[in-house]
């Protein structure tokens, strides 16, 4: 005789303190067994009200607040940032800093695809992935530290230009990563792709069709595993990347081993986009030749008292930017990461308005996860690949 009581669930919390959340995300589970029945996320524990602060900043202050957002890709959030202020200016930057744009937000795609690729392993448990990851991610460190003086919040782009001109020994140590990269790559291939573990970890696990994708307005490689192929840089080109010949990879049954498989195509993709930036790189000033709102060169200021009057206001005052709006989207290392900016004529923006990717694709773990079991919450989540200061900025 078959028992009619009905099953009970179980509630436990994942986070916000676990580590494989990856930040302080928390996922309410309700579980029938080990089974996931319902998965709610509980987000908020990290909020820092960046969009409203940057209402209080001058505009040129309120690049280092996008740093803190998706501190593994600060360089992105830089461009998109400047690219939307500088549209609102009407200013045009020399080829040289559309270039080095590229370049540097290139090697930032490596630097968070880098710490995606070791931290998920390491949650899946392939722990040898995350000291392997780190070493290369030395070298991209060195190049932050080169340019800008720091070795994880960069803030190097500014409105018009850059901070500064490229150091010295940048081709050298750009020329090392072109180096040393693939041959790395192939290792973590030859750990990991056809690894009987990670192949059963990953496949037809967290999948999620086409329609789901585009219905959550998901973007980056979870949208790509799927079969769309949508790339800002190939969509709406910015910054001159309709200049560069690169691929953009796609996956097939959208599940976490595609994911994956795109990941590493897309740092090879990265690897092809530098190596054409260093190459073609075009010689000129490192920032447009606009006073009042682009710095003048330090060794002007120090010589030229026209220049040293424009520094002042410039750090004192700020400048104007004319009343309007704009909108302005890049391919993040994780989707579409986008700015929308208003203007009342003032010298801060009356309205900063983020599209983070983090928190859009955050809302595919609930399809991914409901109905798999507990073990496979943790694979999810780090195939998602979220940095939570962007979730709750």
């Amino acid at each position: 005789m078959t028992s009619s009581a009905p099953s009970k669930t179980m509630t436990l919390n994942l986070g916000p303190q676990h580590p494989a959340t990856h930040g302080v995300l928390r996922v309410i589970l309700e579980l029938d067994g080990e089974t996931i029945v319902k998965a709610t996320p509980d987000l908020g524990y990290l909020h820092t009200g960046i969009e409203k602060t940057a209402e209080d900043k001058l505009y040129y202050k309120v690049i280092p607040l996008t740093d803190r957002m998706d501190y593994l890709a600060p360089m992105s959030n830089n461009l998109g940032y400047v690219l939307a202020v500088e549209k609102l200016l009407g200013i045009e930057v020399p080829e040289k800093v559309k270039w080095s744009r590229v370049l540097l937000t290139e090697i930032t795609r490596l630097n968070n695809h880098l710490v995606w690729l070791g931290t998920h392993a390491l949650d899946v448990g392939a722990m040898s992935m995350l000291l392997y990851t780190f070493r290369e991610r030395e070298l991209i460190m060195d190049i932050y530290e080169s340019v800008s003086g720091a070795r994880m919040m960069s803030s190097y782009f500014r409105v018009g230009g850059l901070a500064c001109d490229l150091p010295l020994d940048f081709d050298k140590k750009v020329k090392n990563i072109l180096k040393v990269f693939p041959e790395r790559m192939n290792e973590y291939e030859n750990l990991l792709t056809n690894n009987r573990i990670w192949i059963k970890r990953l496949t037809n696990v967290g999948r999620i069709t086409a329609e789901q994708a585009l219905n959550m307005s998901l973007t980056g490689p979870l949208l790509r595993s799927t079969g769309v192929s949508y790339d800002v840089r190939k969509a709406e080109p910015y910054s001159g990347y309709e200049n560069f010949d690169f691929d953009v990879p796609v996956g097939k049954t959208g599940d976490c081993f595609d994911r994956y498989l795109i990941r590493m195509e897309e740092m090879r993709q990265s690897l092809r986009i530098i190596e054409q930036a260093l190459k073609g790189m075009p010689e000129g000033p490192y920032q447009a030749d606009v006073p009042g709102v682009v710095l003048p060169p330090k060794k002007e200021v120090l010589t030229n008292m026209e220049a040293m009057i424009f520094h002042f206001k410039i750090i004192t005052e700020g400048f104007k930017v004319p009343a309007g709006s704009f909108y302005q989207s890049i391919e993040s290392p994780k989707g579409e990461l986008g700015f929308y900016m208003v203007s009342d004529g003032s010298t801060k923006p009356y309205r900063m308005r983020v599209r983070p990717p983090s928190f859009i694709n955050l809302q595919a773990l609930t399809p991914m996860i409901e109905g798999a079991l507990v073990a496979d919450v943790i694979t999810c989540i780090g195939s998602i690949d979220i940095v939570l200061g962007e979730v709750d900025r």
